[in-house]
């Protein structure tokens, strides 16, 4: 059962770190803001998710 449920969380916040980096990626920051970002959410993934979410860019590319 705990297997189980470490591969269920485990799923999810790998498709949570793939959708944070795509967002990163598409949003209208400059190229250093979006490598800062996307490196932080990648090394450090709780932490950086809760933060990208926070204080992380808002807009999209149009």
């Amino acid at each position: 059962m705990m297997t189980k449920t470490g591969g269920l969380l485990g799923f999810i916040h790998l498709v949570l770190v793939v959708w944070a980096v795509i967002n990163i990626v598409q949003s209208r920051n400059s190229n250093g803001s979006k490598v800062l970002w996307t490196v932080l959410v990648i090394m450090v993934p709780v932490v950086g998710i809760l933060l990208w979410l926070l204080f992380g860019p808002r807009g999209r590319a149009g």
